[in-house]
């Protein structure tokens, strides 16, 4: 068994990373912004921070739970969330922006929601 109130704690923080990725992308209409605006580079460089310590987050319940939690809940791309921190960790100069505005656009409030719902049920 595993530390039920460790993985609590880290989902809180995970909730709480994808709020503030959430609250710093509403300005953001489109790609562009990104990557055409000096305040939209900034506003990438710190969304990619939180996606970082997100997946890193995810990968550190896999190893405290056994990857027996978070597999459980099928509906989100864990194996996409966690891969997205090696992405921008290693190969940060090559981040591809649209693919950071799709994260963020599609993704992140299911799995806000999912993050949600595994707190209620542990």
């Amino acid at each position: 068994m595993y530390d039920k109130s460790l993985v609590f704690e880290i989902l809180s923080q995970v909730e709480n990373s994808i709020q503030i990725t959430l609250k710093r992308f509403e300005v953001v209409d489109d790609v562009d912004y990104f990557t055409n605006t000096s305040i939209g580079m900034e506003k990438l460089d710190s969304i990619c921070m939180q996606l970082i310590a997100i997946g890193e987050s995810l990968k550190n319940i896999d190893k405290i739970t056994n990857k027996e939690l978070l597999e459980k809940y099928p509906q989100i791309d864990w194996k996409g969330a966690k891969g997205m921190r090696d992405i921008i960790s290693h190969h940060y100069f090559d981040i591809d922006a649209k693919e950071i505005y799709d994260v963020c656009d599609t993704k992140l409030e299911s799995l806000l929601e999912t993050i949600k719902l595994i707190k209620q049920e542990l």
